[in-house]
């Protein structure tokens, strides 16, 4: 078992925090396992199994509890003292207006609650306006770069290894799975079970093939600027018609599933965000493999996917840098830091160096700017830092076997 250090040290300050941990993620990315884990860790610490409650409200045994009174009354049972209680409710969205019975807890008990779901609107609506700052929430993603190579015992990395995690992904139950066949397949039915439970059914959604079509067009262009017209004139090639509203909607059902991310435009010199041309990105390339027919994705396009991902799980907000004659791939925010990169599969000759290395001469600011490629030789040049991705995506936070 990998134990996701990444994501724990930074829940791990809330443990006996009175504001209740919201664990947001794509559907099987690992959010059970990680709550196993807090567990775990509580007990080591000294914590009674007795004050610790679990529910998965995925699981049969509590298909009785399906709103906010019945979830109240059930943990009123289990609760047998005044000692501080540890609650943990797995996918919480599952139970109508859990809101009110989760406010109702950390108002009038000593606990500790931690809740996870698979759907961004988790954080809207009744859990925003009862828990308005009474609350803090954590991304859970797929497994990183440097997870894959825990999980594979791999020390030294190749390209061969990226490649790989590239084609694959990060979805912490492929791993157990033996040939691409049953990989495939498992990607099949996660794609489905998110089209179908965390997009149709929760959102009212009555276009199936529709939301398919647009996730084969977001698949097959990861790392792309979207446009509204480049989009419709897709569905156009293949005779559907669809108007510029339904496809925002649809496109904010996608999002809300967790399976892709949206990164908006920066304007780097006026320092305001806009409100045209965002990037879409696979918050896992292996579903990728879903409607990808022999259609040969682009190289650097999965790779400036891996890299927004990476940034998103090193806790980074990441834009799309706009100057005037062009873009930067990412400005990556973090309270008062901030830095800039460049992505590109290889630095191939002289005028693709002078490319990817060009586009900083338009920031007057003295931010750290990064070049990364599959290059092994150092490019650095002008004050401008070269790294290999690999190297780059090794530096994230160290994990442990457990």
């Amino acid at each position: 078992m990998v134990i996701r250090e990444q994501i724990l040290n930074r829940i791990r300050p809330f443990y006996e925090s009175e504001l209740i941990k919201v664990l947001i993620g794509l559907r099987r990315s690992g959010k059970s396992v990680l709550l196993r884990q807090i567990m775990g860790e509580l007990r080591e610490n000294g914590v009674e199994e007795s004050q610790i409650i679990y529910m998965n409200f995925e699981d049969f045994r509590y298909s009785f509890v399906s709103n906010a009174e019945q979830l109240y009354q059930y943990i009123c049972g289990q609760r047998k003292n005044e000692k501080k209680y540890y609650l943990f409710f797995d996918e919480i969205q599952m139970v109508n207006e859990f809101e009110r019975a989760i406010n109702s807890f950390r108002a009038t008990w000593d606990v500790s609650i931690f809740i996870t779901g698979s759907n961004g609107k988790l954080l809207s609506g009744e859990l925003a306006t009862l828990l308005s700052g009474r609350y803090v929430s954590f991304r859970v993603t797929p497994f990183s770069f440097i997870e894959y190579c825990e999980i594979r015992q791999i020390e030294k990395p190749s390209d061969e290894d990226l490649i790989e995690y590239m084609n694959w992904g990060g979805m912490p139950q492929r791993f157990s799975m033996k040939g691409e066949m049953e990989t495939r397949t498992f990607l099949q039915d996660l794609y489905n079970s998110i089209v179908l439970r965390d997009i149709v059914q929760r959102t009212g959604a009555k276009e199936v093939d529709l939301i398919n079509r647009i996730m084969e067009y977001l698949m097959l262009n990861p790392s792309q600027t979207f446009s509204a017209k480049g989009i419709l004139n897709y569905f156009k090639s293949v005779d559907r018609k669809v108007s510029a509203q339904t496809l925002y909607n649809y496109l904010e059902h996608i999002q809300t599933s967790q399976i892709v991310s949206r990164a908006q435009r920066y304007d780097i010199r006026g320092k305001q965000l806009l409100t045209t041309l965002d990037k879409y990105f696979l918050t896992d390339l292996g579903l990728g493999r879903i409607h990808n027919s022999g259609y040969k994705l682009e190289m650097g396009a999965m790779l400036e996917n891996i890299v927004y991902n990476e940034l998103r799980n090193r806790n980074y907000e990441v834009y799309v840098g706009k100057i005037p004659n062009g873009e930067v791939d990412f400005v990556a925010v973090q309270g008062d830091k901030r830095e800039y990169y460049q992505v590109a599969y290889y630095l191939a000759d002289q005028s693709v160096t002078d490319r990817e290395f060009g586009v900083f001469s338009a920031i007057a600011d003295n931010y750290p700017k990064y070049v990364l490629s599959m290059d092994k030789f150092d490019f650095s040049r002008d004050g401008i830092i070269h790294k290999n991705v690999i190297a780059f995506l090794m530096e994230g936070c160290k994990t442990k076997a457990g």
